[in-house]
């Protein structure tokens, strides 16, 4: 019997987790979605069945309660006896650098880099029993540049690429693969809420994001990919 693959996706209730999460149902991955709001979870859900995919998992949590992800991730390893895949994408942005209020540069680090880290201890014990799994780190092309003004949001995401790095060395060797995406202006409602100055057209749009995932599954076990940078034509 072909063993069936189990991949969480945080943040999947819209945006790029949504379209990660609808593309990983059509692959007949069991997916598990993790996100704060049910009914929109439960939307992602309807459309991976109707798609023909497997009944998802509906699982709604705030990421940055460790308690709760940890007990998430012990139920889910619970019930299928494995995951495969982790993506961490679950993530939020407040505007500004030194005009930043503390609290929502804190809120920034726990919801962007403190709980991706924590998935991460969870996940990986499982993965190393099974000697494979991929995690995938959704950070931003404001990890790789540090735009004025962006000071905050652009520290959680370098911090995110810095983690993603470190794992990337110490578990590859082990079978487990980690990469980062890290993507410029995508067609999102949190890419307009922060002000874009692009047409919907011109972004880049959320199934690019699992299109890139598809791509890096598909190379060879000898094919390590620390990042993937992705830009706009007009933001290079």
């Amino acid at each position: 019997m072909e063993t069936i693959k189990v991949a969480i996706i945080t943040g999947a209730s819209k945006g790029i987790g949504k379209a990660i999460a609808v593309g990983f149902g059509k692959m007949k991955y069991q997916t598990v979605l993790i996100g704060r709001n049910q009914e929109d979870l439960k939307k992602v859900s309807d459309e991976i069945s109707n798609s023909g995919g497997l009944l998802p998992s509906r699982i709604s949590v705030d990421i940055t309660d460790s308690k709760k992800v940890k007990e998430t991730v012990n139920e889910v390893i619970k019930q299928y006896g494995r995951i495969d895949i982790l993506v961490n994408n679950a993530g939020i942005h407040f505007g500004g650098s030194l005009d930043l209020p503390e609290e929502d540069f804190k809120s920034m680090l726990e919801t962007n880099l403190v709980a991706q880290l924590v998935f991460a201890q969870e996940v990986v014990p499982a993965m190393k029993k099974q000697q494979s799994g991929y995690i995938f780190n959704i950070s931003s092309r404001s990890g790789k540049v540090g735009f004025a003004g962006s000071g905050g949001y652009s520290a959680s995401k370098f911090g995110l690429l810095g983690l993603n790095e470190s794992l990337y060395r110490g578990l590859t060797p082990q079978g487990i693969k980690v990469t980062a995406l890290c993507p410029a202006w995508v067609n999102t409602r949190m890419a307009r809420e922060a002000g874009t100055p692009l047409e919907a057209e011109e972004m880049i749009q959320p199934d690019d994001l699992f299109q890139t995932i598809r791509w890096l599954l598909n190379l060879s076990d000898g094919a390590c990919v620390k990042e993937v940078v992705i830009t706009n034509p007009k933001s290079l």
